[in-house]
């Protein structure tokens, strides 16, 4: 794949290394959101903190992200720098990470038992300079996107690409967590976090300069959009007008946070340990393979997605895999109603380790491998879908209305994602609450409590399925079609070299506006 800059060719196309090496960025930033969705609330009960206070916090803080991702994204459109618009964002922001996290995580329990308020208000301060960190990066993935490419055969690539990053950055915390577990300490005491923390930094800072590479050549003003007066400023007050204007973004809001919440939830670590744990009875055997068989599962929805996305469009592509998932956990959901403690015929069970290894699997563990393997295929290959989607509706913009707003288009969507995912651990730890988890939650050698059924049903499974029927609602008026695409990307290709030869961008925004009025050469 050669790189070809829009003047020359109408589309600007990125290398394969591209490709590969941005979305790091997404697998850098979920490194630390594992971390924080997943821990961070057990580190809360390290220091002594209520659990109430501590799963409380996760949610104000995801809420104060949300807040300040429309602030970082007009900073991001208003930047040109000697070192780009993009790169200082992702640099900055994985620094501000590592300082936050290593006072929030090694200096915090400096503080004595005997001044437990300071411990209280250091958490929440480091934790809010922390997100402030997270936004920074986390923000570029978006609005950098619409630099990389907008080739409608290569943007769905980038969905692919950036599932195997968020894989790596994700799945490393997700490996390494049941391995220093298992051998250093659990999740509640800080010999697990003192190993956990650096490891997590040096990944996420490794995956940040990747990131930065790959996108190094493009964080140029000549990929900014039209060209010209497109680089105006946004006022603040324009913004309202911009998300009332912009009918696409608003529904890719809604879809983008269900599936946020959907992974948010069924992922989260006290729901998977009350289900492998508390409801099956053996966490350590079965944590890690059906994590492992889920990715498995994911890998031919990789290709699925991608092939439905260039033939059909990425709308098509959302909503087909979206709708196998929630078919194929109506079957978990009967599986987990089905479920006897009395019975080992209707538990989960895979091997067993007393008087050697032996296969112990059942007609029960074969039918959820089948349901969770594939709907957990499904759904994990179109979790990020939405952000290569997010460009769409930033191209969609600036076709609109001329503007180049990548950076606010782009934490437009952050927000309500933020808003609706923020909600996740607070949900786990007041449905733990309900059952008698009111100090840590729950670990995976925690036994078995009244209702604990229940909640892992409708956490593991109801959740997760009201959030993907929301999706396909809002997903079916959404209008950015594959071939509504193709017109947006020609017109404003076209505008660009006229803007680029000297004409004002009034005048190319009112000439070519529908792809029958384009020259030739850029309706191919």
């Amino acid at each position: 794949m050669s790189e070809q800059t829009p003047k020359a060719s109408g589309l600007n196309r990125a290398k394969l290394y591209q490709l590969v090496l941005f979305p790091f960025n997404n697998g850098a930033t979920n490194v630390y959101y594992i971390l924080t969705s997943a821990y961070i609330a057990y580190y809360g009960g390290v220091l002594g903190l209520a659990l109430v206070f501590a799963s409380t916090m996760v949610t104000v803080m995801r809420l104060f992200d949300a807040v300040t991702d429309p602030i970082i994204g007009a900073l991001i459109d208003k930047t040109n720098g000697k070192f780009g618009k993009f790169r200082p964002f992702m640099l900055i922001g994985n620094l501000i990470m590592i300082v936050s996290s290593f006072l929030l995580y090694f200096c915090t329990q400096l503080v004595p038992t005997t001044m437990m308020p300071v411990r209280y208000v250091l958490y929440v301060l480091f934790y809010a300079i922390y997100v402030i960190g997270y936004t920074f990066q986390t923000s570029v993935t978006r609005s950098g996107q619409t630099v990389l490419t907008n080739d409608p055969k290569q943007r769905p690539l980038f969905t692919v690409f950036n599932l195997v990053a968020s894989m790596v950055g994700m799945g490393a915390i997700q490996f390494l967590a049941p391995i220093l577990r298992a051998n250093v300490g659990d999740y509640t005491t800080q010999n697990f976090f003192n190993v956990m923390i650096p490891l997590a930094m040096i990944i996420s800072f490794a995956l940040t300069i990747l990131a930065m590479i790959g996108i190094w050549e493009k964080d140029r003003p000549e990929y900014f959009g039209i060209g010209g007066e497109t680089q105006q400023k946004v006022k603040v007050k324009e913004y309202i007008a911009l998300i009332k204007a912009n009918q696409p973004l608003q529904r890719l809001m809604v879809a983008g946070a269900g599936c946020k919440l959907a992974l948010a939830i069924a992922t989260n670590t006290a729901v998977l340990c009350m289900l492998y744990g508390g409801m099956m009875g053996n966490y350590d055997a079965l944590y890690l393979p059906m994590m492992i068989l889920g990715y498995v599962f994911s890998a031919p929805f990789f290709v699925l997605t991608i092939r439905t996305s260039q033939k059909h469009g990425q709308k098509a592509s959302l909503m087909r895999y979206v709708a196998v998932a929630l078919v194929m956990y109506i079957g978990v959901l009967v599986l987990l109603l089905l479920w006897n403690p009395e019975n080992p015929a209707f538990n989960l069970a895979l091997y067993s380790m007393e008087g050697g290894f032996h296969l112990t699997i059942n007609l029960y563990t074969i039918l959820f491998i089948l349901f969770f393997g594939i709907g957990y295929g499904a759904y994990y290959a179109t979790a990020d879908m939405p952000i290569p989607m997010v460009a769409d509706c930033s191209d969609y913009e600036t076709y609109r209305s001329g503007k180049y707003v990548p950076g606010i288009i782009g934490t437009l969507f952050s927000l309500v994602d933020k808003l609706v995912s923020s909600l996740s651990s607070t949900i786990v730890g007041l449905a733990a609450a309900a059952i008698g988890f009111t100090t840590t939650l729950p670990g995976g050698d925690d036994p078995f409590r009244p209702g604990m059924n229940w909640v892992v049903i409708i956490l593991f499974c109801v959740v997760p399925m009201v959030a993907w029927a929301a999706t396909l609602i809002a997903m079916k008026g959404y209008s950015l079609t594959g071939d509504k695409m193709k017109e947006i990307q020609a017109v404003n290709a076209c505008r660009h070299d006229a803007v680029a030869n000297g004409m004002k961008l009034e005048e190319a925004m009112q000439k070519w506006q529908t792809v029958d009025q384009l020259p030739e050469q850029y309706r191919s």
